[in-house]
């Protein structure tokens, strides 16, 4: 064999390893990746029929609570709860809105996370919560049984209410 013929082998060689060597658009790929894993895996057994709560925390003491349920894949029923608990001498609770939406009402209050599925949650997850970008830091975490219980951005060296994603505290099969 020439040498240009070897010279060729090894250029295509190299070539072919370093176009299967493409970095990766998003943070956390390999917890995703095996995340999505769970959730394809918790839909087929629950007949992708269930209800997941996204809560948020704010240094304040205010809190929110949405429970979305979903029904063979379809958004079918939203809560939701506003409260500030603040600590005195005794823990003291104020509810500020409360409210449910059924499948014939469902997004007629402005407040609450959105009624999207889980397949909608890990897309956004995907596209827009993990996607690398300079000047922030990204979080995934999956205490629910594999699947998401925390996914999302803030800017680095931000102190308080900076985080952009989703915080779910539960999943739960639903029929």
């Amino acid at each position: 064999m020439k040498t240009s013929n070897y010279f060729f082998i090894i250029l295509l060689l190299i070539g072919t390893a370093l176009s299967s060597c493409k970095k990766s658009d998003i943070d956390h790929e390999n917890k995703f990746d095996e995340s999505y894993k769970a959730w394809t895996d918790f839909k087929k057994s629950s007949g992708n029929s269930y209800r997941y709560s996204v809560t948020t925390v704010s240094w304040t003491g205010s809190r929110t609570k949405t429970m979305i349920t979903v029904k063979d894949g379809q958004a079918i029923h939203r809560s939701y709860v506003s409260k500030t608990i603040i600590s005195t001498p005794k823990i003291e609770e104020t509810i500020h809105e409360e409210w449910q939406e059924d499948k014939n009402t469902l997004n007629t209050h402005s407040s609450g996370f959105k009624p999207i599925t889980l397949d909608e949650v890990y897309q956004l997850a995907k596209t827009q919560w993990l996607v690398k970008r300079k000047g922030s830091e990204s979080v995934l975490e999956t205490k629910n049984n594999g699947m998401i219980s925390a996914c999302g951005y803030s800017a680095e060296n931000c102190v308080d209410d900076c985080f952009s994603g989703i915080s779910i505290e539960s999943i739960e099969g639903h029929m």
